[in-house]
C-alpha cells in the first residue's frame, strides 16, 4: 500500500507542494520521527476520539498527550475518550489501521489541531500507511484540512503552550 489515494488526489488537485517520505515500518509517531530524523515537534500524530457527537481527529505533536477534557470542550460536548480500533476501523477504509492522515474533512469527521503545531513552518504526518509519511507546510495543511485550532494537550512541563 502507498499513500492513500484520497489524500494524494486531494493534495494534487490543489497543486499543493508536499514530499512523500518512505521509511521503515513504524507504528508510533515517535518511531517515525526518529526514523526520519524529524524533530518530535514537527511530527504530527493523528489520534481518533469518540464523543456523543461521533468520531473526531485530534492532531498533536508526536511527544504530546491529549487532554480529553479540553478536547470535549473544543468539540462542544460533555466528554470525549480515545476511540477503540473497532469504533473507527471502517471510517478510514483506504488507510492502514492507526495510520490515518490528519485530514478529517476527507472522511467527514471534524479535525482539531493543538495550537503548538501551528508554530512550525512544516509538519510531517502519516500518509495512510505505516511506511509512508508526508512533509508539507503547516499553512497549506491548515488551508486544506480546515481544522479547529486550540490547546488540546496536557502541559507536561507545566509551561503553557
Amino acid at each position: 500500500m502507498s499513500v492513500c489515494k484520497r489524500l494524494r488526489e486531494h493534495l494534487d488537485a490543489r497543486n499543493v507542494k508536499y514530499v512523500v517520505i518512505s521509511h521503515s515500518q513504524a507504528f508510533t509517531a515517535q518511531e517515525i520521527a526518529a526514523s526520519l530524523h524529524v524533530p518530535g515537534r514537527e511530527m504530527a500524530k493523528t489520534v481518533v476520539v469518540k464523543s456523543p457527537q461521533g468520531l473526531a481527529l485530534c492532531v498533536v505533536r508526536a511527544m504530546d498527550r491529549l487532554d480529553l477534557e479540553l478536547v470535549a470542550s473544543r468539540l462542544g460536548t460533555t466528554h470525549a475518550r480515545l476511540a477503540t480500533e473497532q469504533e473507527f476501523q471502517h471510517s478510514f477504509p483506504d488507510c492502514e489501521m492507526g495510520a490515518m492522515p490528519p485530514f478529517g474533512n476527507l472522511y467527514d469527521v471534524p479535525t482539531l489541531v493543538d495550537e503548538a503545531l501551528t508554530h512550525d513552518r512544516e509538519i510531517v504526518f502519516n500518509a495512510g500507511t505505516h511506511v509512508d509519511a508526508i512533509r508539507m507546510s503547516y499553512a497549506d495543511f491548515a488551508d486544506m484540512a480546515k481544522p479547529k485550532v486550540g490547546r488540546i494537550t496536557l502541559s507536561l512541563t507545566g509551561a503553557a503552550h
